[in-house]
């Protein structure tokens, strides 16, 4: 397993959000690789322990997120695309990063087989390119109502560059609570950010 960091819109290394590439073992049979394993992802990357594992299936166009719990729920999530294509991004909301409100984004699919870490004091949100996508993340804390916040994923304040050219329309599909969720300025006044 090889983990790096990656650059932000604004070209900085991100502290904390790493691309997790694992090693692939091809033949005429088809492939193996361990999507995890948690001796060598310790060694990498602290974690305490994993609560859950979530697969979510997209049709193409879909956009989810900007999402995050808030503390005292902060979820980390080890992210994988084991079917089609997405643009995944996380987005720093620690308000004393050196990084806060900058965003990195990545395509994550069957055939790379990436891995995103994100750990909590981010957002994170991603766009199905394909036909459709299946995400499988693992996180670190259970699903919390009370906790569960969204960022507008066109927020003006954080320019992300979502690749709506790749879509057949040019606008994303967005569920009822992704389309009304609140600005980072509006998290930040709410006291909605780490």
């Amino acid at each position: 397993m090889k983990a790096s960091k990656l650059r932000t819109n604004n070209g900085k290394l991100l502290d904390g959000v790493l691309l997790i590439k694992p090693e692939i073992f091809t033949d005429y049979r088809g492939f193996f690789y361990e999507s995890w394993n948690s001796i060598s992802f310790n060694e990498t990357i602290s974690v305490e322990k994993f609560c859950q594992d979530n697969h979510s299936h997209s049709k193409k166009g879909v956009l989810r997120g900007i999402h995050y719990q808030s503390n005292p729920k902060a979820q980390g999530k080890l992210i994988r695309c084991t079917r089609g294509n997405i643009y995944d991004v996380a987005v720093d909301l620690r308000k004393k990063s050196k990084t806060y409100k900058e965003w990195v984004g990545i395509e994550l699919n069957a055939l790379n087989k990436y891995l995103l870490w994100i750990p909590e004091g981010f957002g994170h949100g991603f766009l199905t390119l394909t036909n459709f996508a299946d995400v499988q993340y693992k996180v670190t804390r259970q699903w919390d109502k009370n906790c569960e916040k969204s960022i507008l994923w066109n927020d003006p304040d954080l320019k992300i560059d979502w690749p709506l050219n790749k879509l057949d329309e040019f606008e994303p599909i967005l569920s009822i609570k992704d389309s009304i969720a609140i600005t980072i300025k509006q998290a930040e006044k709410l006291n909605l950010v780490f």
